[in-house]
């Protein structure tokens, strides 16, 4: 369906650094928007954002990071629909009902493959992307190894492929944490802060520079390419070194 093809164009390259792997892709634009009226659990974009429920609270909570990826989606996919603010709303009553519980995950991925049946590279890019949402902390937990395994096994998912793709989130954060490990000092100097600054100034200074260097703003700016990936790896410093900083915190 073009609506999760636009998906992953737009939301997994923001947010899975491309350098971990070979594969590319295409920056694809539609001239006509969906207009839908039922039951979104009835639709890709509706049971995408249920499962990211189910493995957003595995650990028992969301963080920032999480929670940025979430909002994210929630956009990217409501931009493709003609009801987008409608769509937006819908996406965002279905994560907060689907987070209250497990008991449904293997319904919800069955009726996704019922839908993607015959796209396998489909289904694969759906566990690639709900992967990402696991690993995005940094700390890829039992419990949630757990829910994306029995995602992967109801999406029929190789387990060969499965094991890939975790082992390829694994190696790529590892060799993150080696080649660009920030200080706390450095946290600060990327969030044009200091030490002495409260909770709230940093805070201020954290969502300043996102929208700065958000890269939907950079690119409806015109910019090139070039500059639209450099906006991607700033905001993922600009992340890190958030997180960094509210947990030296305890905040």
């Amino acid at each position: 369906m073009k609506l999760l093809v636009l998906l992953f164009i737009g939301v997994v390259l923001y947010f899975i650094a491309r350098s971990y792997k070979t594969e590319k892709f295409e920056n694809i634009k539609f001239n006509i928007k969906e207009n839908f009226q039922g039951d979104l659990l009835h639709h890709e974009a509706g049971l995408l954002i249920a499962l990211m429920a189910k493995v957003a609270k595995a650990d028992g909570g969301v963080c920032e990071l999480e929670a940025e990826m979430l909002k994210h989606t929630f956009t990217d996919i409501s931009s493709h629909f003609e009801n987008s603010t409608e769509i937006r709303e819908k996406l965002k009553q279905i994560y907060n009902q689907e987070k209250k519980t497990f008991d449904n995950t293997l319904d919800i991925a069955q009726k996704l493959l019922k839908l993607t049946k015959n796209d396998y590279q489909k289904r694969a890019k759906i566990l690639e992307y709900l992967l990402n949402l696991a690993f995005i902390d940094k700390n890829f937990s039992e419990a949630e190894q757990m829910i994306c395994e029995d995602i992967a096994n109801a999406l029929e998912i190789k387990p060969t492929d499965f094991n890939q793709m975790v082992n390829n989130f694994k190696n790529f954060y590892a060799s993150q944490a080696q080649n660009h490990a920030t200080t706390l000092e450095q946290a600060y100097k990327i969030l044009e802060s200091t030490k002495e600054d409260n909770d709230k100034t940093i805070k201020n200074n954290y969502r300043k520079l996102v929208k700065k260097h958000h890269p939907d703003i950079i690119s409806g700016q015109g910019a090139s390419q070039n500059i639209i990936d450099e906006a991607t790896k700033k905001l993922q410093e600009i992340n890190e070194a958030y997180e960094m900083i509210k947990k030296s915190r305890n905040i």
